[in-house]
């Protein structure tokens, strides 16, 4: 795309060469604007109609969009007007659109862009059931959704995705508080072969009946949390160690019902679990005591 002719404002000294004459497609789209960050972009199509043209231009083929790089809180102008023509987008890292963002922003950018593999929607309060069946819909390649604290998820939400998006390994179901047994099994018995990474932290509905079906259809299960779980037992804890030989990560804290001789098979494989044994506790609760207390004679 040739760059639109504008009046310099000024004199140009002969032979000089300007930012816009030098060919946008082939250096200053991929070689340019690819490092410049989305907030000092808004401040650029400001500029002239030409940089407004070129901008424009840029952002309709981006693939990545991460809202934190704008700003804390982006504006909701500033939301439409980055996204107004992108069709290609690949990731979709809306975080920080979460005190506004709601199904009429969203849909018609996921309608646009099929292509979406990683969707971040973390702590967006404002989204129905509409904006996750939009996307379970209109994205059936993605891979990567992070639902945290979005207590409008549901069991029949859930469903609607885990039926559309096939391609789902990575979900962040944290503080998702109406989802129950019933809606993780359904998501273990369709999507559990290609899952990878799961989050069900801070969800006291979730119990050992949802962990073990997850455990029996889930082979290449890497990371789960399980944080905050409270029904969550030492029987969930013990058909992971036997089903589930590729897990990484464990997180059981706050568990209370998770006992030792559960998480010590897997402890033997390596795996990386954030509960210390009663062992390392206490030594370490010992060597507390002896720092706040020197006096005390720790000999046996």
């Amino acid at each position: 795309m040739e760059p639109p002719m504008e009046p310099s404002g000024g004199e140009q000294e002969p032979g000089a060469v300007r930012l816009l004459d030098l060919p946008w497609e082939d250096v200053l789209l991929p070689h340019v604007l690819n490092r410049v960050p989305l907030r000092q972009l808004l401040r650029l199509q400001s500029v002239s109609r030409a940089f407004r043209a070129l901008v424009q231009l840029h952002l309709a083929g981006l693939r990545r969009f991460d809202a934190a790089q704008v700003g804390p809180q982006i504006p909701r102008a500033a939301f439409s007007l980055l996204l107004r023509d992108a069709e290609g987008l690949q990731v979709l890292l809306l975080a920080p659109c979460h005190e506004w963002l709601s199904d009429e922003d969203l849909v018609p950018v996921l309608a646009r862009n099929p292509q979406l593999r990683s969707v971040a929607l973390a702590g967006c309060g404002q989204l129905s059931r509409r904006a996750l069946g939009a996307l379970a819909e209109g994205c059936p390649r993605l891979q990567r959704l992070s639902l945290a604290h979005c207590d409008w998820v549901d069991g029949l939400a859930l469903r609607g995705l885990v039926d559309r998006c096939r391609a789902l390994e990575e979900l962040d179901l944290t503080a998702c508080r109406q989802l129950k047994d019933e809606a993780i099994v359904y998501l273990a018995q369709k999507r559990g072969a290609g899952l990878r990474s799961l989050s069900l932290a801070v969800n006291a509905n979730v119990g050992d009946a949802a962990v073990q079906e997850l455990a029996r259809n889930c082979p290449e299960l890497e990371h789960l949390d399980l944080t905050g779980c409270l029904r969550v037992g030492s029987d969930g804890v013990r058909t992971l160690a036997e089903y589930c030989p590729a897990l990484r990560s464990l997180r059981v804290r706050h568990c209370h019902h998770v006992a030792e001789p559960s998480l010590s098979r897997l402890r033997k494989r390596g795996v990386d679990i954030d509960v210390e044994p009663p062992l390392h506790q206490a030594l370490v609760l010992l060597q507390d005591m002896a720092g706040f207390a020197p006096f005390v004679n720790l000999q046996v």
